[in-house]
């Protein structure tokens, strides 16, 4: 059998190149910890790796599978490792390969799914395979509009993602109203749970008539033909001999009966999974499989990688308490970090007045990490929800600080990395023996790039980001394995249909979600207020455990800054009635607990102001005047509008003033919690105030905004 799961040979790519030097097999486990090493060493029989965020899961399954390959255990080319996004199956395998085990397939499941049924479906129905529907919304409007359901554009979204979690459950529409009822899933639109069943007949009658599939029948589609035809079914398994299922906290139901099907009674399974990181039940996935394989595999090993590579001991220490705090809830299967780099700063804490100067105040400090020697690609802001983008863009753009929305123009589609990528191409050929770093540069020098940026921000700016990426690529390529342009052009190609972008100088801005399976060296985590974490629809139990598991993944993403914050309030001068995470419960510095008892919250926070003022007092006596002349200021200010004190300029704020000092607006606004607005507002009086001039705040209000 031709695998159907194999791409084309490259014609850029010498066939008789060697793979990467080998040496003996025994030195790959040479690179590995005790537990990592456990992993790799048993190579026959079904095992279950628990595996914490930041524990090299990776490296210990591809080392498994490269150890295996290289002491003859393994047939590379029965082998098939599966995962769930395109960007982890390139990354799987890209370090295969420079393992030497590169011809072992790294699939995702659709993608392994849809190269099987592109492979069998001539001969079992006929003809190619139907166009994928690359969205749902269409489709479900068309069906909505059938059954007379008014739908706007939010509901059609509600009802694909129903849609698409009935199918990925192997939930019929027959047995709809039932398994929603006994899942106690919440009607979708208002619409009750009869007019759903409906409406997921009609979507696949729309379907039919457009000839169109969507993607969760790609996966029903190979299914059917494993159950109902045994030569495919044979066919496939005599391909396919031993799996590896990354992220196994993950799969769903469809998923995990096409895995049943492609294995049969082979029990040669290895899966790898996290519980602590299941975070998208939403769609179908249950961590179920994962902490239930030891049932359904008796005698199968299960080893737990907790050593934490990637995250200092004070960040290990909140991701582990967050956890911990769960209690009876936590899950027996979740491992405890064990953190192994040297400890470093702390973790910080913020509360800022409202979402403006919390964006303000993450925009000053990502800007104090950079002088610091921190690359903003190596900073990230994580929020719960993306409307929550906005202040932070505004705040950065204010800053001038570059950034990159995950989840906005994916890096292949734009026009001048399409472009370079057809430059390089073209001179495949004329330079295939010339040194790749050098190379690429001159290339690139023809599209627009230049050693050093361009001093302004803005498009010319990202365009040159996106270049100067392909550069820096070029040069790891170069530096990792022995390569020429067209291996470079041969990656450049893999990571385009995997969505692997190379790493672009800006800060990130993502989702909770969009982080998963990223890091970086500082991460800042805003919003962390009830309402957005746990999100204020989430009700019942198994909802606000999923929010704690989100907040988790949140935590582990950073390796030594993690910085946590919240604002009281949405609007500048807006009432404060926010209030921390309670998954933060016994983890805010003091000062947010004080006098939580009845009657005591004001006595506590006035005692933890005192506390506040006198180490600012010992700490900075020079700056003690000043502070109290700023709070003078502040007092009217606030008293004229009738805000309170803390909404114009925080206590922490005016501190940080009466220390620098600045001397003009540009200065005053690099200053936590001072943002554009309260510059606009504020700046001239606070400057006069620190110049020591006596300011007429009601005069200045009538003449500046009356």
């Amino acid at each position: 059998m031709s695998d159907p799961l194999t791409e084309p040979a490259d014609p850029t790519r010498d066939p008789s190149a060697p793979e990467p030097a080998a040496g003996e097999p025994a030195e790959l486990l040479e690179a590995l910890d005790p537990d990592q090493r456990a992993v790799a060493e048993h190579l026959t029989g079904p095992m279950s790796v628990l595996a914490g965020a930041g524990t090299g899961k990776t490296r210990a399954i591809t080392y498994r599978i490269a150890y295996g390959v290289r002491t003859g255990a393994y047939d590379p080319r029965r082998m098939l490792a599966v995962t769930f996004t395109a960007r982890a199956a390139g990354e799987l395998r890209s370090r295969l390969r420079d393992l030497g085990a590169g011809a072992v397939q790294a699939r995702t499941f659709h993608a392994a799914a849809l190269r099987q049924l592109s492979y069998f479906w001539p001969r079992v129905v006929g003809g190619a395979v139907p166009q994928i529907a690359p969205h749902k919304a269409s489709l479900v409007a068309e069906a909505a509009g059938r059954l007379g359901l008014g739908a706007d554009r939010v509901t059609v979204r509600d009802l694909a993602a129903e849609v698409e979690w009935s199918k990925v459950s192997l939930v019929t529409p027959e047995d709809y109203p039932r398994v929603a009822a006994k899942t106690d899933r919440d009607e979708v639109g208002g619409h009750d749970r009869a007019t759903i069943a409906r409406l997921l007949e009609l979507y696949e009658s729309v379907k039919t008539e457009r000839g169109v599939i969507d993607f969760e029948d790609v996966l029903l589609s190979m299914v059917a033909m494993l159950i109902e035809r045994t030569d495919v079914r044979d066919e496939v398994r005599g391909q396919y001999n031993r799996f590896v299922v990354d992220e196994y906290q993950d799969v769903s139901p469809l998923q995990q009966r096409l895995l049943d099907l492609w294995l049969g009674d082979s029990k040669e399974l290895c899966v790898v999974g996290d519980v602590s990181q299941t975070i998208y039940s939403f769609t179908g996935a249950t961590p179920r499989f994962l902490t239930e394989f030891p049932r359904r595999y008796p005698g199968a090993a299960v080893v737990r990688l907790v050593r934490d590579y990637r995250s200092t001991p004070q960040v290990v220490r909140v991701a582990n308490e967050i956890l911990a705090r769960a209690g009876r809830d936590r899950d027996r299967a979740a491992v405890e970090l064990v953190a192994q780099r040297p400890s470093s700063v702390p973790v910080r804490y913020e509360t800022y007045d409202d979402d403006a100067a919390e964006a303000a105040g993450v925009a000053g400090r990502i800007g104090e990490l950079a002088k610091e020697g921190v690359s903003l690609s190596e900073m990230a802001v994580l929020f719960r929800t993306n409307a929550q983008s906005e202040a932070l863009e505004q705040a950065l753009a204010e800053q001038g600080i570059g950034y990159l929305l995950r989840g906005g123009e994916r890096f292949f589609s734009r026009r001048e990395v399409r472009e370079a990528i057809v430059l390089l191409r073209g001179a495949v050929r004329s330079m295939a023996d010339a040194e790749l770093g050098p190379t690429v540069r001159d290339l690139l020098s023809g599209a627009g790039w230049s050693p050093e940026p361009p001093a302004q921000r803005g498009a010319a700016r990202e365009r040159w980001d996106a270049l100067n990426s392909l550069v820096q690529l070029a040069d790891d390529l170069a530096a990792t394995r022995r390569a020429d342009l067209g291996d470079f052009v041969a990656e450049l190609d893999e990571r385009a249909s995997a969505q692997h972008a190379p790493t672009v100088e800006g800060v990130t801005l993502a989702s909770f979600h969009a982080a998963k399976g990223l890091e970086w060296d500082a991460v800042f985590l805003v919003g962390v207020s009830e309402g957005l974490l746990p999100i204020s629809h989430a009700g019942d139990y198994a909802e606000i455990a999923e929010e704690r598991r989100l907040l988790y993944v949140g935590v582990t993403r950073a390796r030594e800054h993690l910085e946590l914050s919240f604002a009281r309030a949405r609007q500048v001068g807006g009432r404060a009635s926010r209030k921390r995470s309670r998954f933060l419960d016994g983890m805010w510095p003091e000062e947010e607990r004080a006098g939580r008892g009845a009657g005591g919250d004001r006595v506590g926070k006035r005692a933890a102001a005192r506390a506040r003022a006198e180490t600012f007092a010992t700490e900075h006596p020079e700056a003690v005047e000043l502070f109290e002349g700023l709070r003078a200021w502040r007092a009217d200010a606030a008293r004229l509008r009738g805000w309170p004190a803390y909404s114009v300029l925080p206590d922490a704020t005016l501190q940080q003033i009466a220390v620098h000092r600045p001397a003009d607006l540009r200065q005053l606004g690099l200053i936590r919690g001072v943002g554009a607005t309260k510059l606009d507002r504020f700046g001239g009086q606070v400057l006069a105030v620190v110049r020591g001039e006596d300011v007429d705040v009601e005069e200045w209000l009538a003449r500046t905004e009356g």
